[in-house]
């Protein structure tokens, strides 16, 4: 088990920063140091045959993450994609005659994914930054509201990417990092005037000069404390901004916002996406004018 594990690991750490990403690479080295540890703690051996994999092992190391290794359940839940994954690979080439995962079940807890209202983002605009590398990290951040891309997608920006399309307008044309599917996203002028506002600041020609991952979660972090944010600012936040704020609450359709945000599977929107009480209430005030001589009949009548 470990032994093809391992040789997963390395055929994929070769293909990082290609056609792979190094936060899937570092989770599939989590998940094998895990049963590396698991395998002596549970079972008293250092490695276990393929063929002895079964339904009682895949629950023991669950168990094993819960306990030992304090995992949430989404935790948990990423974990055991990526086992599933090397289990698929030894079932394929005939080495695992059945499927131990076979009544299995697990599933991840739905996440309230915060975002920023209008007001919000408005109070983030009109807040006095610091310095110029903290007015940067919140330009940064306002320009991932308005185009729901990632922050490793804002890295890797650069100005080929910037086209005008058929429409004649400028659009992103890219392909996201984490997922490799295509991307176009319409710059509207809030990103337009602050790609304007670092041209020419950044190197190898990259739109922005953009701080480390770390670096920007720290600084969006004091900038939401400076706010009074109850919701703490990452890129992540920035993207179900997007989504939410910017896009569906303006009438913008799930399918739409989903192809947008580069999406595989429109079930990752709907959990990205909160329907805004704001967005309801807009939606039944559409409707009530619609109904409203079907609804006058009807009330005569009754």
């Amino acid at each position: 088990m470990l032994k093809l594990f391992e040789q997963h690991n390395a055929e994929f750490e070769k293909k990082v920063g290609h056609s792979r990403a190094q936060g899937t690479f570092t989770r599939y080295r989590t998940v094998c140091n895990h049963i590396r540890e698991f395998l002596p703690h549970t079972y008293k051996r250092e490695d276990i045959p393929l063929k002895e994999l079964n339904l009682t092992f895949i629950n023991d190391f669950e168990y094993f993450l819960r306990t030992e290794k304090k995992c949430r359940t989404n935790t948990v839940w990423g974990y055991m994609i990526a086992l599933k994954h090397i289990v698929s690979i030894a079932r394929n080439d005939g080495r695992l005659p059945f499927n131990p995962f076979a009544g299995y079940i697990n599933s991840p807890e739905s996440v309230d994914r915060g975002y920023l209202t209008q007001t919000e983002i408005q109070m983030l605009m009109d807040a006095p930054m610091k310095n110029a590398t903290h007015e940067l990290v919140r330009d940064l951040f306002v320009f991932s509201v308005f185009t729901g891309l990632a922050y490793s997608d804002v890295k890797n920006l650069t100005a080929d990417r910037l086209q005008t399309f058929f429409d004649g307008n400028l659009w992103i044309i890219t392909r996201r990092k984490k997922t490799n599917t295509e991307s176009n996203i319409r710059l509207l002028d809030v990103p337009k005037r602050i790609i304007e506002k670092y041209k020419g600041l950044a190197r190898d020609g990259h739109v922005f000069p953009v701080p480390s991952n770390g670096s920007c979660n720290k600084i969006l972090k004091d900038i939401g404390r400076q706010c009074g944010f109850k919701v703490r600012l990452t890129y992540h936040v920035a993207r179900h901004t997007n989504a939410t704020t910017v896009l569906l609450s303006h009438g913008v359709p799930i399918e739409t916002v989903s192809r947008l945000l580069g999406h595989t599977n429109i079930k990752t929107t709907q959990i990205y996406a909160k329907i805004t009480a704001q967005k309801i209430s807009q939606d039944m005030e559409t409707l009530s004018h619609k109904l409203e001589d079907m609804e006058k009949n009807i009330c005569r009548a009754i």
